[in-house]
């Protein structure tokens, strides 16, 4: 469903945001990066089958460099399940590790960010829920809430309430 009017995600908490992504540096040497590409699909059925794993929801997209944002429950639940020895995380690895390792034909990366209530801001104009829009929940960006500066909760001075402190 397009949502035609602005809207900004919400999401009570802590949460933690997590990039991944692969860069395929020999794109000849499919047999390097079809093991790596298959892989992700295998990890996000087991995650999305146990929701108790942490994951809220993620986006994805392909190219030469594949890139991949998923929003979790906590920092935590991430560690936990990069950690997990019956997670598909670990084989998955430990497979890149034995047929790649440093020979240079596939990269591979990640980002993993805290992000603390009242830290982020977001906005969607005719757009589905995507993003932290449909790992959280959606609202009307109105009222205070219409500003970056409003979704960051900043006052008068424009200063974000989470970098506050108190005097």
């Amino acid at each position: 469903m397009i949502h035609r009017e602005r809207m900004t995600a919400r999401l009570d908490g802590e949460f933690a945001v997590f990039l991944i992504g692969a860069r395929f540096n020999r794109p000849w040497a499919v047999h390097k990066w079809l093991p790596v590409a298959r892989a992700m699909p295998r990890m996000l059925r087991e995650l999305y089958a146990q929701p108790e794993l942490g994951l809220l929801s993620h986006e994805m997209w392909f190219s030469r460099t594949l890139v991949m944002v998923q929003y979790w429950r906590s920092m935590d639940a991430l560690l936990a399940y990069a950690k997990a020895r019956d997670s598909a995380h670990l084989p998955a690895w430990q497979q890149f590790n034995r047929a790649v390792g440093t020979d240079g034909s596939v990269g591979i990366w990640h980002e993993s960010y805290v992000v603390r209530p009242g830290a982020y801001e977001n906005v969607y104009v005719n757009m589905p829920a995507f993003g932290l829009g449909r790992a959280g929940s959606l609202v009307p960006a109105a009222g205070p809430m219409r500003s970056a500066a409003g979704r960051l909760g900043a006052d008068a001075t424009h200063e974000p309430m989470a970098t506050k402190t108190a005097d």
